[in-house]
């Protein structure tokens, strides 16, 4: 696999899950070579969560101590402008799912760079595809929780013991129960949720009044205390995040 003379892949930890991300990264090398900057714009706890993966893929964690709205964002253009000036590199991907980063992406390919986009199925924008020389929408894997279990082989016949009698095959497994609607309606607004990963509260209330779950004025957090067997809000006092822990997934 090829590396390109000069490359970035930057992503915006405020909008995209990790899974997202891994998938970009494995679909975007696939078709240009490794590159040669990959970093991402994250808070302190996020870069803590997944050290783990950011090592993997020698990612760098650009850490942001303040937790102030769009902070991630600025110095996600900021430093991509400082690329673009310094290294000239030939090719960008931003990973993001909002429309914040068209005017950085018409600025970068009036320097002559060439831009791509990746977002996340159900959170992306139509407003943040027209910038980019190219722009991929990538789906989550939802319903882990749910997941049926695999396929057995077909069982055999009773067997017949030495003495003549026979034991009876295994009932197959009960098919895993339907979440209920409004369960159902949180997540197909917030497919980020199914992971079980914590999802920053900051970025969900936007896609929670699209889907005509939360009114203009209400908080997130109140319509997540509705189903407390269902979501975790974290920290207790003044959340942050909301988790999903169906299926014992609360620890």
């Amino acid at each position: 696999m090829s590396t390109l003379p000069r490359s970035a892949f930057l992503i915006d930890a405020d909008n995209v899950a990790v899974e997202i991300v891994e998938q970009a990264l494995a679909l975007k090398e696939e078709e240009h070579g490794r590159f040669s900057t990959k970093r991402c714009y994250c808070s302190a706890e996020f870069a803590l969560r997944n050290l783990g993966f950011l090592q993997q893929h020698s990612i760098r964690a650009m850490v942001n101590v303040t937790a102030g709205k769009n902070c991630n964002d600025i110095a996600l253009a900021i430093d991509a402008v400082r690329l673009c000036e310094d290294e000239a590199p030939a090719l960008v991907v931003i990973v993001a799912s909002d429309s914040d980063f068209a005017p950085l992406a018409m600025h970068l390919r009036d320097r002559g760079c060439r831009v791509e986009g990746v977002g996340q199925d159900g959170k992306t924008s139509s407003e943040a595809k027209p910038e980019y020389d190219a722009f991929t929408v990538i789906a989550m894997g939802r319903r882990k929780a749910a997941k049926a279990p695999a396929a057995r082989a077909p069982a055999r016949a009773a067997r017949t013991s030495r003495a003549g009698s026979s034991r009876a095959a295994p009932a197959p497994a009960p098919a895993p129960a339907r979440l209920p609607e409004e369960i159902e309606a949180l997540l197909d607004a917030l497919p980020a949720l199914a992971s079980g990963e914590p999802l920053e509260l900051k970025g969900v209330a936007e896609p929670l009044r699209q889907a005509k779950l939360l009114s203009k004025n209400a908080a997130s957090p109140k319509l997540f205390k509705k189903h407390p067997g269902w979501f975790v809000l974290e920290p207790e006092k003044q959340p942050r995040t909301v988790r999903f822990v169906h299926d014992g997934r609360r620890k």
